[in-house]
């Protein structure tokens, strides 16, 4: 026999009240990763040859270089809201809370990186 209120029991287990923002920010999301990603598509299939010096002067374009660089940090969000939601719908315990940090961690490191790069051979240095 509990001497537990079945409100103790629950208490702290509700909503958080992020549910509706977590949702806009992945619609949102996945509306500008659609003009971004079919700029790629459509821009890699206009090259006419693959070679990195075409690439190179493709990507020394500052509108290419910024439209670049958003696709990353859009994209890495977009990745970032949907594994969050996986993780926390299908991992629990103490797996949860260190998998939800390594996936914060991965996604800034790669946003850092596909950054850096671009600025790096779009700047050609």
């Amino acid at each position: 026999m509990s001497l537990r209120t079945p409100l103790s029991n629950v208490k702290g287990l509700g909503s958080a009240k992020e549910g509706a923002h977590h949702w806009w920010m992945q619609r949102l999301t996945s509306i500008a990763l659609l003009p971004l990603t079919l700029w790629l598509a459509f821009s890699v299939a206009s090259f006419g040859s693959m070679s990195y010096l075409s690439v190179v002067a493709w990507m020394q374009s500052p509108l290419v270089a910024v439209a670049a660089a958003l696709l990353v940090v859009v994209l890495l969000y977009h990745l970032q809201l949907g594994a969050q939601v996986i993780i926390e719908d299908y991992v629990g315990g103490w797996l949860r809370i260190t998998s939800l940090i390594m996936l914060n961690f991965a996604c800034i490191a790669l946003a850092f990186l596909g950054l850096f790069s671009i600025i790096k051979v779009s700047l050609a240095l």
